[in-house]
């Protein structure tokens, strides 16, 4: 018997494995895929604002591989 407690993850891709209570229909599946890709490209754009105002300021940038 699950506890009730449990964290549960709530996914955006289609998984048989998931309970029912907790399947998301097509619809709300898109909007948080576009919502995640929305933060992944504002989380970008404040990257390289600070990526220009560093070099900017004379200093070398930072190796994206290094963060």
């Amino acid at each position: 018997m699950d506890d009730i407690n449990t964290p549960r993850q709530l996914s955006l891709l289609p998984s048989p494995a998931v309970p029912v209570q907790f399947r998301l229909d097509a619809d709300t599946r898109r909007r948080g895929l576009r919502h995640v890709a929305e933060i992944r490209q504002q989380l970008a754009a404040r990257q390289a604002a600070r990526l220009e105002a560093e070099q900017g300021a004379g200093r070398r940038p930072r190796r994206p591989e290094a963060a």
